[in-house]
């Protein structure tokens, strides 16, 4: 092997030993039918470290990649969707310190030193119906007169909601009307004016719980506000960070359920005999087809991912084009997953419809993909502008 494929080994070897995947899987089912937060997963990951991935060695951690991190998330979903899209909350939090700090802003390095006492970070950003995302918010922040805010608002999809004790968020500033103000920052789950709503009931991905916080008069402190941003288009270094990391985290995710589908479907088709045939399934061409289609398609998804996450690390510039590339990666392994998890069900036939087949689950889970920012559809505009417009 490579020196780059021997330490991934390493690292699965040390963070996710085949025995723990192998127990993730069994709570897997449990959490899903129980509908209830995957407590004993996130104990073993915090014993392992897995919690401190990104925080560089000079503050005590293992100070991980992008790519690194990608990879091990990709193995994590394999066995725990769920568990490893909640994770990823924090884990994207703890990686954007670190790319501000790799840029030579050390502006949220407080967060390695909260990481290592314990701290669990969240991400508080979508809102419902602001499909600006990050250029815009529904929540205002009211400015105080110590520099600090009073952040009034709804943040839904909030994983880990029954253990983040910090939240990275944002809020609008319109004290002056002509030129609103975006404002980024971390407030901690014991201010006044939290609240997490009691409704999860969904589709898939159900043991991340990933529950609305509402905000109400809730106060950053002066020395947890990182950014003041123009509304709008606006670069930053900080809202790069961001991006990047979710995008990519949040792609490798739907790459593991896409890599777990493919093999519950190979399984399907050596296990099912075709009356017809006289054969496994797995000799019948067309299902031979229909998973080597999907197989196909997932085979560009980790090239991507690692392509780009390499590219991040290694501080590549990429300009105007990072958004691109960023969300294209994330948009193909959502579909991908989806796909996968639809042939596969198709390769175990009636047996993967049923509630307890492990496939039924990923199918539920992998339609969660629809739902991170941007949609598909939101993205399209991008993608033909940098086409089409001068």
């Amino acid at each position: 092997m490579t020196d780059r494929l021997t330490r991934r080994a390493e690292l699965a070897d040390r963070y996710l030993p085949d025995d723990l995947l192998d127990r993730f899987r069994e709570r897997a089912a449990v959490y899903d039918r129980e509908n209830r937060f995957f407590d004993e997963d996130f104990a073993e990951l915090a014993e392992r470290g897995y919690l401190l991935l990104f925080v560089p060695e000079e503050h005590g951690g293992p100070g991980l990649s992008l790519d690194e991190v990608s990879h091990l998330q990709q193995r994590l979903a394999t066995a725990a969707p769920a568990t490893a899209l909640a994770v990823n909350m924090h884990l994207m939090c703890t990686g954007v310190a670190k790319a501000l700090a790799d840029r030579g802003d050390h502006s949220l390095d407080v967060v390695f030193a909260e990481a290592m006492a314990g701290e669990v970070f969240a991400f508080g950003i979508s809102e419902p119906s602001n499909d600006w995302v990050m250029q815009d918010s529904r929540t205002t922040a009211a400015p105080q007169p110590d520099g600090g805010y009073l952040l009034t608002g709804v943040k839904i999809f909030t994983s880990l909601s029954p253990v983040w004790t910090r939240l990275i968020t944002h809020g609008r500033d319109d004290t002056d009307p002509e030129n609103p103000m975006l404002v980024y920052g971390f407030v901690e789950r014991d201010a006044d004016g939290i609240a997490v709503s009691d409704q999860w009931d969904v589709l898939g991905m159900r043991a991340s719980q990933s529950r609305a916080t509402i905000l109400t008069d809730v106060r950053m402190e002066p020395a947890r506000v990182n950014r003041r941003i123009a509304v709008g288009r606006v670069p930053d270094l900080l809202t790069f960070a961001i991006t990047s990391n979710f995008q990519l985290l949040i792609g490798s995710v739907y790459a593991g359920v896409a890599a777990r589908a493919l093999e519950l479907g190979a399984a399907g088709l050596k296990k099912r005999r075709s009356a017809k045939s006289g054969t496994t399934y797995a000799e019948v061409p067309e299902s031979r087809t229909r998973l080597a289609d999907a197989h196909l398609e997932y085979l560009a998804v980790p090239a991507q991912l690692e392509a780009y996450c390499r590219d991040f690390d290694e501080l590549v510039d990429h300009g105007a084009r990072w958004p691109l590339l960023l969300v294209s990666a994330r948009l193909n392994a959502s579909t991908a997953a989806r796909r996968a998890a639809e042939a596969a069900l198709l390769c175990t036939g009636g047996a993967g419809f049923d509630n307890g087949h492990e496939l039924s689950r990923l199918y539920r889970d992998a339609t969660a993909g629809l739902f991170h920012p941007p949609s598909a559809d939101a993205a399209r505009p991008m993608f033909a502008a940098a086409l089409l417009d001068d």
